[in-house]
């Protein structure tokens, strides 16, 4: 076959991405109610802040706003993990970032499928955050043992998705019908099952062990526990969703409300009680209920050097030392702390960009395309700042945060999930069990600017 037949991984991610909002929209209504809050948001605050508009449009991220979406999955096996990575790759989807929840009390370690480059993020920055259950958290000995059998009998991926795995491994892509075919085969993957593959004391079991234990262990697949809408105010949003019928978590995660937002800034509404059938209640009238699924919302900022990143952990060190874990009862002085840290954090783009605490891109400008040719061999990005010939806007962050994960995973759990876990993270089985290494976020964002860099100079005949 002509590669000339192939669609490209972005359109197929772009595609997968509308087909599953659109399933588990299906699935949850209350993700449709949060996707026209998120979209009202959005549409009036670009109409009151031309300057955010005119950011979004340079940046290319105005054309992706309504279709970002990140979600994300729990997964049992090495070999569900490994297959899954497959499965990505076929839409150009690789594993960005290591994250060890278990210092927070949540029994996995994950990573970020997502696209790598700045281009194929602008057709589709879809992301699943994937998790996989460290079984040997399992304390005990003989509900491991249960549970990796529980496991070993379970085939989350159609026989037509394995197909088309290995059709697009061999031949180094797919064609529209192939790929059509593609999306519609690993929809079942992620797709929500009311039937569990455990009785009601082994559900129970597993549910006293850990909820999301029980949430990996006793259904047939990963389905998608969240989809994640972008917004461009979360603070309007959180301050919305009660008066919509949404009852929200108790904080944003993440940093403050900034005049020039940083990383990432998560919440979410509760999670559902939804229905389900052990395999030893016969009839309607037996169902048991299990709560996992839920709804968030995200606000993207600039992503953060390592600088950047070292500053960051240190502010939000000291919230958490001050506060201690945040809930509902202490909401109000967990926001004030976190404000009061973050003060010595620059909140301009100009302070970002001098002190080297965010990663920037870089565009000529008309005057500067106007004297190309005249400037120095040697001229350097301060110079031509200086000099008007280019100007800059920062990289979004397109990865995550481990502290706001599991925060946003315990606040749909329940308190009663978290746990103390004294094994240390393992990055070396995680990425043995991937079947590959995970790539350096902080890589990208670098390898994304001097790109920008490299395509300034070109542009300035430098």
């Amino acid at each position: 076959m002509s590669n000339t037949a192939f669609i490209s991984p972005d359109l197929i991610r772009a595609k997968f991405s509308r087909a599953m909002s659109h399933m588990y929209r299906d699935e949850v209504p209350l993700y449709g109610d949060l996707m026209q809050l998120v979209s009202d948001v959005n549409q009036s605050t670009l109409d009151s802040n031309p300057l955010l508009h005119k950011h979004l449009i340079k940046t290319g991220e105005i054309e992706r706003l309504d279709e970002e979406r990140h979600g994300a999955i729990r997964l049992g096996t090495a070999e569900e993990l490994n297959t899954i990575r497959r499965l990505f790759s076929v839409m150009g989807m690789f594993p960005v970032g290591y994250y060890d929840l278990t210092p927070a009390g949540v029994p996995v370690h994950s990573t970020a499928f997502r696209a790598i480059h700045e281009d194929s993020l602008n057709v589709s920055p879809f992301r699943v955050f994937t998790s996989l259950l460290r079984l040997e958290l399992i304390d005990d000995a003989d509900l491991q043992k249960e549970v990796k059998e529980i496991l070993s009998q379970r085939n989350i991926f159609t026989d037509g998705a394995i197909r088309l795995i290995e059709k697009n491994e061999k031949e180094g892509g797919l064609n529209e019908a192939d790929a059509d075919e593609f999306i519609k085969e690993v929809l079942e993957t992620f797709r929500w099952h009311s039937n569990a593959t455990v009785t009601a004391d082994q559900y129970q079991t597993l549910h006293d062990q850990h909820r999301l234990i029980a949430d990996v262990v006793a259904f047939k697949g990963p389905h998608i526990n969240h989809l994640t809408p972008r917004t461009v105010d979360i603070d309007v949003v959180q301050d919305m969703m009660p008066k919509r019928g949404i009852t929200p978590k108790a904080v944003v995660e993440g940093p403050p409300s900034r005049k020039c937002p940083i990383l990432l800034r998560q919440t979410s509404f509760k999670a559902l009680q939804e229905n389900v059938r052990f395999t030893d209640q016969a009839d309607q009238n037996g169902t048991g209920n299990h709560t996992a699924r839920f709804g968030e919302i995200e606000q993207r900022g600039a992503a953060l050097t390592p600088k950047g990143r070292i500053l960051y952990d240190q502010l939000l060190n000291q919230t958490r030392a001050e506060v201690g874990t945040t809930n509902e009862s202490n909401a109000d002085q967990y926001r004030a702390a976190l404000a009061k840290h973050f003060a010595a954090f620059p909140d301009s783009y100009k302070e970002l960009h001098d002190n080297k605490l965010a990663y920037f891109a870089y565009y000529p400008t008309q005057d500067g395309i106007a004297k190309a040719g005249s400037f120095a061999a040697n001229a350097t990005i301060e110079d031509l700042i200086a000099a008007g010939a280019i100007s800059y806007e920062p990289i979004v962050y397109e990865d995550f945060l481990p502290v706001s994960a599991a925060g946003i995973f315990q606040s749909n759990l329940g308190d009663n999930a978290q746990a103390e876990y004294t094994i240390s993270s393992n990055q070396e089985e995680f990425m043995r069990d991937l079947g590959t290494k995970t790539i350096d976020e902080l890589e990208l964002y670098a390898s994304s600017q001097a790109r920008s860099w490299e395509a300034c100079k070109e542009a300035l005949a430098i």
